[in-house]
């Protein structure tokens, strides 16, 4: 047929170190392995950026397993109990560029997606203009006062605007508030 397995790792490092030396077209990543798990090892094959997809095989149903092995990197997510022709059509999606989700994982990170894209374009739009300029300067790291002098208002305003900024969106600290900067484009990162 079209598959030709040309390695077998039995740790999450052997699969990394094999997939950098044969550079294979897929991975069938198991998440339980000895030493680095599935979800760092896939994520250190998807930085290699050889252009190898990684098909996440699991006995772990769970949600909590689902989420951090696709944001790692993962093109698909396949039970261990599922039949030889799921693999297959599996291998088949992945091979094409597809991801290749169970029905349930799929519907579970539409959900994940909608609440955190509502969850930020509701707070970029419930800022006003000055909130927004304060909240931008003070994750450039900005005390209230240079922002202040930059704004052409007091150090309590900024002070004020940034309050009511971190009481809109559900922030903490400044972390948070660089983060929600970042995740909004009012933040640019260096290429």
């Amino acid at each position: 047929g079209w598959i030709e397995v040309v390695g077998v790792a039995s740790s999450g490092e052997e699969a990394v170190r094999k997939t950098r030396s044969l550079e294979p077209d897929i991975v069938v990543m198991d998440l339980a392995m000895p030493g680095m798990d599935g979800v760092q090892a896939t994520r250190r094959i998807a930085a290699l950026d050889l252009g190898t997809k990684v098909l996440v095989l699991t006995i772990h149903d769970e949600d909590g397993f689902l989420v951090p092995a696709m944001e790692a990197g993962a093109a698909g997510f396949l039970n261990k109990s599922a039949a030889d022709t799921d693999l297959l059509g599996a291998l088949e999606a992945v091979a094409r560029g597809h991801s290749y989700l169970p029905r349930r994982a799929a519907a579970l990170i539409a959900r994940r997606k909608a609440v955190e894209a509502s969850r930020n374009t509701k707070g970029i739009e419930a800022l006003s203009e000055r909130e927004r300029t304060a909240v931008e300067l003070y994750a450039k790291g900005f005390s209230a006062r240079e922002a202040a002098s930059e704004m052409l208002v007091s150090p309590k305003t900024v002070e004020g605007y940034i309050a009511r900024a971190k009481a809109k969106l559900s922030l903490d600290n400044r972390r948070d508030i660089v983060r929600f900067a970042l995740e909004n484009g009012l933040l640019q990162t260096e290429e």
